[in-house]
């Protein structure tokens, strides 16, 4: 802890849901629960800090925000991010932020991330701490049958095994852009397992925003690139 500060005031309720989003492939985890606090109008209670991470900050109409924010609603306590954990330091930041929420008597930890695919289908896979936590998660996710996964998810889910605290992971099949409609396919599995009843129609929305202007950049680059010259062709020689 003397490596990660958590400057908040205590949560309102014990048993919370705990979510956490951080970047990672597509923005999955930051764009899904930065849609959440901001729909649902969460409170601003906290930020985590650390001298480990990149010397970077977020602003909204000139106002500069914590790289790593925590809000809370009733029962729900989100954790969003803006910043990419480095790997080096994942099991410092997981192991911080879950010693501060030892207090509090977390009732489960949902940690939101990307996971790329061949594939464009926008599914959701799910990963679980234990066997009861994949039961809940059964019916909503694919379950990954086998394979490993990194980075900040892995180590919370990792850590929340060994001190026994029920944790999931919800992966948003996506691509490396940003994919609110990875992001929008999480939403609607939180919907499922916790009636949040988020409407997800504007970050459709901005989703169709997003593609359009990306496209328009692909095109924006494609006819500005300079043909290159036909190359001669050469004899090899062995």
């Amino acid at each position: 802890m003397n490596d990660l500060k958590v400057i908040s005031r205590d949560l309102s309720e014990k048993g919370s849901v705990v979510m956490m989003g951080f970047p990672g492939s597509g923005l999955v985890g930051s764009i899904a629960l930065q849609y959440m606090v901001d729909q649902l109008e969460f409170n601003h209670i906290g930020n985590i800090t650390s001298r480990f991470f990149p010397p970077m900050s977020m602003m909204a109409k000139g106002v500069i925000n914590a790289a790593v924010r925590i809000y809370e609603k009733d029962k729900f306590t989100a954790v969003v991010a803006d910043i990419p954990i480095h790997p080096s330091i994942c099991y410092e930041v997981a192991n911080g932020i879950l010693d501060w929420l030892d207090d509090f008597d977390v009732k489960e930890i949902v940690t939101i991330a990307g996971i790329i695919t061949n594939e464009s289908e926008k599914r959701v896979f799910g990963v679980a701490s234990d066997e009861e936590a994949v039961h809940k998660i059964r019916d909503h996710t694919i379950i990954l049958p086998m394979g490993s996964i990194s980075g900040i998810a892995s180590s919370l889910l990792t850590e929340c095994k060994l001190r026994r605290i029920p944790c999931i992971g919800l992966l948003g099949e996506t691509v490396n852009n940003p994919d609110p409609r990875a992001a929008v396919s999480t939403i609607e599995v939180l919907n499922q397992l916790y009636s949040l009843n988020l409407d997800i129609e504007p970050l459709n929305e901005q989703a169709e925003e997003i593609e359009a202007t990306m496209q328009r950049l692909a095109e924006e680059v494609q006819s500005s690139e300079v043909p290159q010259q036909k190359k001669e062709n050469l004899p090899m020689y062995w």
